[in-house]
């Protein structure tokens, strides 16, 4: 029997693009029975030592063209979209860490995390709400079945899941590896939504991983 196929997925619940495959992203989960171990980042800090900018910051026709692709994405993927949210950039951290914190007691494969995942995706780019408000991170983590006050409570007070979100952020710039989202199969790398059907030909054909090669 072949063995159940892990995909790291690197993310961050301000991620456009994140929310966009959050979907497709599930169904090739399920699809192949593949474990998801969930890596939030900080996406700015990655933005900032990778040649990236915040879309603010970016050239007026990249970021008309980021429209056009994202209205084309969503509509592709039959997902509704707020394309100038109130809240953006928002910091997304404690909600991370709530994460985290609910991985911990719960480890990666659980429906309320999964849950919880989607539900934080939603929160800026169809929601319209501020991911950085407490009390939204805990309501979305409460609608997931989660125990939103007591993992909220240990977002806020234990430390190692601050300290985990940073390590996690160092490991995705010590891999060369620079947005979100990117999943990661055998080593190789898939950065963008837009990869998902080729990670999905990876999955089923089971070929010997890219290697990601050496700056």
């Amino acid at each position: 029997m072949a063995a159940r196929p892990v995909i790291e997925y690197y993310f961050s619940f301000i991620s456009s693009w994140s929310y966009i495959g959050s979907r497709r992203f599930r169904d090739l989960a399920q699809k192949h029975n593949a474990q998801v171990i969930y890596k939030p980042v900080d996406l700015m800090h990655l933005f900032s030592v990778s040649g990236g900018l915040p879309v603010k910051d970016r050239a007026v026709q990249r970021q008309a063209y980021r429209l056009l692709e994202i209205e084309r994405w969503t509509k592709r993927n039959n997902l509704p979209i707020v394309k100038h949210p109130k809240y953006y950039p928002a910091d997304p951290s404690l909600a991370h860490r709530l994460l985290l914190a609910a991985i911990s007691e719960f480890g990666p494969d659980s429906n309320l995390i999964h849950d919880y995942v989607l539900r934080s995706q939603d929160t800026v780019w169809e929601n319209e709400a501020d991911i950085a408000d407490p009390s939204v991170v805990l309501a979305n983590a409460n609608a997931s079945g989660l125990d939103g006050i007591r993992l909220l409570g240990r977002a806020r007070q234990e430390k190692r899941f601050l300290e985990q979100e940073q390590a996690l952020t160092d490991e995705v710039v010590k891999k060369q590896y620079f947005g979100a989202p990117t999943y990661v199969y055998r080593g190789e790398p898939f950065w963008g939504q837009d990869r998902i059907d080729i990670l999905d030909e990876v999955l089923q054909s089971r070929r010997k991983p890219i290697a990601f090669p050496s700056a």
